[in-house]
């Protein structure tokens, strides 16, 4: 369909305008639309009637074309271009496209009712008003969805920042949670580190019973990680303090006992006072922590800051490690006390060995090197009244200075009996009696020889003992493995029994402690048989010329795998040959 208007004035319009509405509405243009429609239509009328002139109006439908997206199945287009005899000839045309989405199939597009009936054009007006006025309707409901609308984004914008501020203190809030979680697991793994260098120092630190070792070991502990230096100052056994050398804050420390911490601003740290800057070193910190023990303090430890100045907790660190570093000089003192007392009175009661016709004796005691082993072990050789000989090696149960004191009552004890006479076993028999009773929670193994010039043979008794080694002038050696007695002091009743062995010239017996021949990995019978090997490698010139000397030649292979953590005893009883 196709109509065509022609235009040379205002009426010419205004029925081109009225036309196009009416047939807008009459192939299904929706009112909006229809309105936008003759609303520029009209507007470029208006230009065309200024411009002056014939101009031509034309409608026309057709198919929807591809260069109208979303139109429906036809389109009604408009084009308004001027006559070829005006003074716009030349000038494009105006064009507009509207979708008809329901085209009337009846539609007269012969001449134009309204062209010369003014009832019918004032209908048109009318009817193109009702258009404008349904588009200015549809219009303020628009309006009011707006405004609806605009109500819902502020309230949505309100609640959008709203939602931000909760968002944003909850960040704030779980930045805060991550920061105090980060200083707590902080915190806790420094803890640990302490509570572990605490352990392992400990452990080193009593690992020693030296007290010069417990010195030497603490400053390589604690430089550099938690001080720069480390002086540890021990004071004099007989209770001397620090002179002045010393930093004041030590003798503060050394006469309060608590540690002290002089600086040239106060440290804070807890349990520590705070002192005036050193005079021996006022452009550092110095933290003075006594050595305290039950009675007084050993000393001072004095340590400067690995940096400007101590952690408080590790100043609660160092305090407590020189706490127990104290106790550790403390028992390595007390120790070593004791070992001396004990060695000097065991080695006092190890008396010179007798000489006597045709017997000849060689003794060794070697205390131990390691733990306090000291003061159980012990020897002892001596005549009887009718000329007899009597050779002990004995062993008490415990170490250090009880060891050593029962030692020297059982050594005493056995004199007096031997001077009454009785053969090894009643002594220990003897013995054995003496011991359950003076010391119940004692006990003791001995082994006793008794040599006399006129018998060619030896008895011998044990209680609990390593059985003694024999060796013939031939050079063969073996085991007096004769049943023993049980152990000295043990809550039982027993007659040790004597047994007797040939003793020829040239024969040597070995009597001997378990430190000797036992060692832990292997038992104490691989050790008899390297003692037996080893006294069977001397021929009878040398034990006949040097019977000190073959003493030292078993020791020296028999101890060469031994950690001397137990006393050793070893006494030969060699008889002489005859010339």
């Amino acid at each position: 369909m196709t109509r065509t208007w022609q235009i040379t004035d205002v009426t010419d319009a205004a029925r081109a305008r009225i036309g196009t509405a009416r047939l807008a509405a009459a192939f299904g243009v929706p009112p909006v639309e229809r309105a936008r429609l003759t609303a520029s239509l009209g507007a470029q009328l208006r230009l065309c009637l200024a411009k002056g002139g014939t101009w031509r109006l034309t409608l026309e439908t057709g198919p929807v074309s591809r260069t109208v997206p979303g139109a429906g199945e036809s389109v009604l287009h408009a084009v308004v271009t001027p006559s070829p005899r005006t003074a716009a000839a030349g000038q494009p045309p105006w064009r507009v496209t509207v979708p008809c989405p329901e085209a009337a199939a009846d539609v007269d597009v012969g001449a134009d009712p309204v062209a010369d009936d003014p009832e019918l054009l004032a209908q048109a007006l009318l009817g193109t008003d009702e258009d404008t006025a349904l588009v200015l309707e549809r219009l303020s409901e628009q309006e009011g969805l707006v405004e609806f609308h605009r109500e819902e984004l502020q309230q949505t914008n309100q609640g959008v920042v709203a939602l931000h501020a909760e968002l944003d203190a909850a960040g704030r809030a779980q930045r805060e949670a991550f920061a105090a979680e980060r200083k707590a697991r902080t915190e806790a793994e420094n803890a640990r580190r302490r509570l572990t260098f605490l352990a392992d120092a400990s452990a080193v630190l009593t690992a020693s019973l030296d007290h010069h070792e417990i010195v030497r070991r603490l400053p390589e502990l604690l430089v550099p990680e938690y001080a720069a230096s480390v002086d540890i100052w021990l004071f004099d056994q007989d209770g001397d303090r620090p002179g002045p050398a010393h930093a004041a804050a030590a003798v503060v420390a050394a006469r309060t006992g608590r540690p002290q911490y002089a600086a040239a601003h106060p440290g804070g740290l807890p349990g520590v006072d705070d002192q005036p800057p050193s005079a021996l070193a006022p452009e550092r910190p110095l933290l003075c922590i006594p050595l305290p023990t039950r009675q007084a303090p050993l000393g001072v430890v004095t340590l400067s800051p690995p940096g400007e100045r101590w952690d408080a907790d590790d100043a609660v660190m160092l305090v407590e490690l020189t706490r127990r570093a104290s106790i550790a000089i403390d028992h390595a003192q007390r120790y070593q006390h004791n070992r001396d007392i004990a060695e000097t009175l065991q080695r006092a009661l190890l008396t010179e060995l007798p000489a006597p016709p045709g017997l000849a004796l060689a003794a060794r005691y070697l205390p131990a090197t390691h733990g306090l082993n000291i003061g159980g072990d012990w020897y002892d050789a001596f005549r009887q009244p009718d000329g007899g000989v009597i050779t002990v090696v004995g062993d008490v149960t415990g170490h250090g200075l009880r060891a050593a004191v029962m030692m020297s009552q059982l050594r005493t004890a056995l004199r007096a009996y031997a001077v009454d006479g009785g053969s090894p076993g009643q002594l220990l028999t003897r013995l054995h009696t003496f011991l359950h009773h003076l010391q119940p929670d004692l006990f003791a193994t001995a082994v006793i020889a008794r040599f006399h010039p006129d018998d060619p043979t030896v008895t011998w008794a044990a209680a609990g003992h390593p059985p003694p080694v024999l060796r013939t002038p031939d050079g063969r050696v073996r085991t007096l493995d004769a049943k023993p007695g049980a152990m000295l002091g043990i809550p039982l009743r027993q007659e040790i029994a004597d047994h007797t062995v040939p003793m020829a010239p040239g024969s040597t017996l070995a009597l001997y402690t378990d430190g000797l021949v036992e060692r832990r990995a292997r038992g104490i019978d691989p050790g008899i048989a390297r003692l037996a090997d080893a006294l069977g490698s001397f021929g009878p010139a040398e034990l006949d010329a040097d019977l000190e000397g073959s003493a030292d030649g078993i020791l020296r292979p028999m101890l060469s795998d031994s950690e001397r953590d137990d006393d050793v005893c070893l006494l030969l009883c060699h008889l002489r040959g005859t010339d």
